[in-house]
């Protein structure tokens, strides 16, 4: 079944930006608010310890595992959020550079934001993420 999801541009925003400024579902969408996708492996490890692209791809697949158990794909997502423990801009990009290749054409909005400490030993990268499907 195709996405719900309906992404927002608009003219009159800078086009810079790698994805569209606002999302929205139907109104009997159901919503799926999933939590920090982490870069773990099944046995609780942290995955790529001290690599910003290994980590950004181990979350993405993680998400992908839970969007999945909930009903859901990428194309079902409505907002991201991309946190990365660094204070180097450079790290941001690699980051993101990984969740953005995963998402493909679905260019939803997202926020890309440096942090101090994320929860897991070695953790450097965290997504977060909003979907919505239609039963």
């Amino acid at each position: 079944m195709p996405s719900q999801v309906s992404l927002i541009r608009s003219s009159a925003l800078s086009d810079v930006a790698q994805y569209a400024y606002a999302a929205t579902a139907p109104a009997d969408a159901r919503l799926i608010f999933l939590a920090g996708a982490c870069p773990l492996a099944l046995d609780g490890a942290t995955v790529g310890a001290g690599d910003y692209a290994a980590q950004a791809a181990r979350c993405v697949e993680n998400l992908v595992i839970a969007l999945e158990a909930a009903g859901a794909t990428l194309e079902d997502v409505l907002h991201t959020r991309v946190l990365v423990a660094s204070t180097s801009q450079s790290d941001l990009v690699t980051a993101w550079d990984v969740v953005r290749t995963a998402f493909g054409d679905h260019d939803v909005p997202s926020t890309l934001l440096g942090v101090t400490v994320l929860g897991y030993d070695d953790q450097l990268v965290e997504l977060e993420a909003v979907a919505a499907v239609v039963d």
